[in-house]
């Protein structure tokens, strides 16, 4: 969270228009950059049925991160291997693509939120929250919608299902992975959720299923999406049936 490119630096969110995109500090811009740490108008970002082009005013500096000084690149977005990355003083944005939107994301190193963090608090460690889970494979290969936090919907790639016994009952989540994933993804929330903990639910890894077609799900290493630190995140949502009426009292605790 607190790495010069964490989630706390988060200070800005933009969804791309087509065609041209104003951005720089001053409130008419399309975008608009934190006030004192950039100039009122420092250039556009052009989108072009999905190509996206950035021009830099003249005057005004802006660097690709581990590059040069540039008046005008084609930008790639994070769906790519690596997204061009921009950079002036503390600032650095570059291109997010969320089902088919495009946007750009924003991030200041200086961040207060970065600066200030102080913890997250979190439960006592519980070995009683450590289960071995039974992983039932889906037939054939299944993909789930999964909601974000801004309401864009993507089909994810969905293995199978953990089946696990907390107090006394069975429960089960299903997992998300693509095929060279090395860990299983789960999404959750649970009867903490929105009282104890994020109202949004809860994420969680596990290794992959061993020869037995078992795992370990240790709730204890539950945690916070992006989102409850930022409203700028693009966090996704648990789907209903990983829905679970308990109340897992492990893992991290709200951020306030």
């Amino acid at each position: 969270l607190t790495k010069a490119d964490g989630w706390l630096t988060l200070a800005g969110l933009f969804w791309l228009k087509e065609g041209e995109n104003r951005f720089g500090s001053d409130r008419t811009n399309d975008m608009v950059f934190p006030a004192g740490k950039a100039p009122a108008f420092m250039g556009s970002i052009f989108l072009d049925h999905g190509l996206t082009k950035v021009a830099v005013k003249p005057g005004v500096q802006v660097n690709i991160v581990d590059s040069t000084e540039i008046t005008e690149a084609v930008l790639y977005s994070d769906a790519n291997a690596k997204a061009t990355v921009l950079e002036h003083g503390s600032l650095t944005w570059f291109i997010i693509k969320r089902g088919e939107k495009l946007g750009v994301r924003l991030r200041d190193r200086d961040h207060p939120a970065r600066l200030q963090f102080k913890g997250i608090e979190r439960y006592p460690v519980d070995p009683a929250w450590r289960v071995t889970a039974r992983f039932e494979p889906y037939p054939s290969a299944k993909s789930i919608p999964i909601v974000n936090v801004k309401g864009v919907v993507e089909n994810m790639s969905c293995p199978g299902s953990l089946h696990f016994t907390l107090q006394n009952k069975n429960y089960q989540l299903d997992a998300l992975a693509e095929p060279n994933d090395a860990q299983l993804f789960i999404i959750f929330r649970d009867e903490t959720s929105g009282q104890e903990t994020y109202g949004s639910g809860r994420f969680l890894y596990a290794a992959k299923p061993n020869e037995k077609n078992e795992t370990i799900l240790d709730f204890n290493k539950s945690y916070n999406p992006p989102c409850a630190f930022t409203p700028f995140a693009t966090c996704p949502l648990p789907p209903k049936q990983n829905e679970l009426n308990l109340a897992i009292r492990a893992g991290e605790k709200s951020y306030h």
